[in-house]
């Protein structure tokens, strides 16, 4: 029945065949089903044609909210790792949480508890007021005014997306006055009355706002790649060095005391800095520009040294 229910809420038609295939029950299950669904107070209306069909309607009252179990399990574990999400909502988590556990069945309060978390809070929150105004004016499309930083110079943008990313909350905006597509750190927005003026959306660069975003942060224009990416063969064991490479690094063992590495970075300076960091002996593999850079920083150190 609860598995019904979250087919049901993705508001779409369901033939009575399609639904019974998917929960692999009868016909007369199914309509038995949605009778004690509707005894709960959930309104499914009864679709006509050849096979039949059902439709969960809006209703102005909410019925008891009914989870299965991994649904279940999926809240309770997102309510764990909230300190992480950089929203100033630990408080209310916990107390959720507390909640969600009280009317758990014995099953599902075990496998939550063998999940023992333990979460790092983020350097930065946001408050979750100032995420409610701007999610509000991402959806209705709604120019948005606010204050920007410490002397909360007043900016007034397009909002498009909310992008959550490494513990911190960032608002992709259009900006008119600017041409060009910015990114906002929400712990330093502060928002004004709202505008009440629409706009009509513009296509994100790529198609989605989370990898603009990051590429963004990488100094790329759209996709989620750094500008600049070389390889080297470094003189030390893969194992060495592993730890310390971003997700997105490619690393081989070429021997016991040699690995390759191929990485990026936003400038061709920046990455041969990087590989020197390593702090051991290394040749370019390529391209030349990467050699180039090398061999510019190399000068700039035996400079600095002097």
């Amino acid at each position: 029945m609860l598995t019904l229910l979250s087919l049901l809420q993705v508001h779409r038609d369901w033939p009575g065949d399609e639904l019974a295939g998917r929960l692999e029950v009868s016909p007369r299950t199914l309509r038995r089903d949605v009778d004690r669904l509707r005894g709960l107070g959930y309104r499914i209306d009864a679709l006509r044609g050849p096979s039949g069909g059902y439709r969960l309607a809006p209703g102005a009252d909410l019925p008891p909210l009914l989870f299965d179990d991994d649904q279940a399990v999926a809240i309770a574990v997102a309510l764990a790792v909230a300190p992480a999400s950089g929203a100033d909502i630990v408080e209310g988590a916990v107390r959720a949480l507390a909640t969600i556990r009280q009317v758990l069945p014995v099953r599902l309060r075990h496998r939550i508890g063998a999940v023992d978390v333990t979460t790092t809070a983020a350097r930065t929150t946001v408050d979750p007021e100032v995420l409610v105004q701007v999610g509000r004016a991402v959806s209705a499309r709604e120019v948005l005014r606010f204050g920007y930083g410490p002397d909360e110079h007043p900016r007034r943008v397009e909002p498009h997306a909310l992008v959550a990313r490494s513990g911190r909350w960032y608002l992709l905006a259009w900006d008119p006055e600017r041409t060009d597509w910015r990114t906002f750190r929400v712990d330093r927005i502060a928002p004004r009355q709202p505008t009440r003026l629409r706009f009509t959306p513009r296509p994100v660069p790529g198609g989605d706002a989370a990898a603009f975003v990051a590429a963004r942060f990488k100094g790329s224009d759209v996709e989620d790649v750094w500008p600049c990416t070389g390889t080297v063969e470094l003189r030390c064991p893969a194992t060495a060095i592993e730890p310390w490479l971003d997700a997105d690094a490619k690393l081989v063992a070429v021997d016991a005391e040699r690995c390759r590495l191929t990485t990026g970075s936003w400038s061709w300076e920046a990455l041969a800095a990087r590989f020197a960091g390593f702090g051991v002996d290394f040749t370019v593999v390529g391209p030349p520009a990467l050699r180039a850079a090398v061999a510019a920083v190399a000068d700039r150190l035996h400079a600095a040294g002097r």
